[in-house]
Formats: C-alpha cells, structure tokens, sequence
C-alpha cells in the first residue's frame, strides 16, 4: 500500500434473486458496497461488521463472513487516491436502511447494472462475482 492507499472492508449482500445491495453516501454520486476505512487498531473484517452497523444498521455474525477477495481501483470519492478494499460476502439478505452518510440504498443486478457505481465494484467485485454468484433475474 502507499500514501495514497484507503484500506477498506467491504460486504456484499445477495438478495432472493441475486441481485447485490449497494449504497449512496450522501453528497455523492457513485453506489458502492456497504463497509468502510478500517481504523488504526482494526481488522479488515472487524471495520466491515462496524461500517455495516453504522450505515445500514445491521447487526452481523463475523463468523458468516467469507472472503472474496482483495481488490484495488481508483477511490471513488478521493480524486488521486486509491481503495484497497478487503471485500466479504454474507450469506443472509438484510433488512438494510440507510444511517449516518449513507443517503440511499440500491439493490443492483451485477450482470446488468445501469448507472453510476464506483470503479471498485465496476471494474473488480462484479467481475469476481461473475462466476460465483446466483444467478439475478431482475
């Protein structure tokens, strides 16, 4: 990592037919996955159950969590800057609602999403869903 590294945790949460929750910080334009900036004495897998809770209010069992995978991409919101994020899949669909930054939640399909998502999950953990998530019919 360098100077211009954000290490994040992030999850990725299916609903019934596949399709994966996303979120909108408020003042911003692009949908990412729910997680955050891991703090100095945190895990990557401790900063997502924490960011989890705090944006969507949702309360996860860390022992459910399995890793995807870690991904790097062009930070969505820090010009110049990169995220190096530590992404986990969950098995159960939560009844997610938008808290602190969070200003709107969106469950999108990663075979066909339309609109405005952050390179992160463009160009990295859809692809790395591809072949392993549910099949989404809408």
């Amino acid at each position: 990592m360098t100077n211009e590294d954000i290490a994040v945790g992030a999850v990725v949460f299916y609903d019934a037919v596949g399709r994966i929750l996303t979120v909108r910080k408020t003042n911003t334009r692009l949908f990412m996955l729910p997680g955050g900036k891991i703090a100095d004495s945190e895990s990557p897998l401790d900063a997502a159950v924490r960011e989890v809770a705090e944006e969507l209010g949702v309360t996860l069992d860390p022992a459910k969590l399995t890793i995807l995978g870690s991904f790097t991409a062009p930070a969505a919101n820090e010009p110049g800057q990169r995220v190096v994020a530590t992404v986990y899949q969950y098995p159960e669909t939560p009844n997610a609602r938008p808290a602190a930054e969070i200003a709107e939640v969106q469950w999108l399909n990663p075979e066909r999403h339309a609109g405005l998502i952050a390179p992160l999950l463009r160009d990295e953990v859809f692809p790395a869903l591809a072949c392993r998530a549910p099949k989404a019919t809408s």
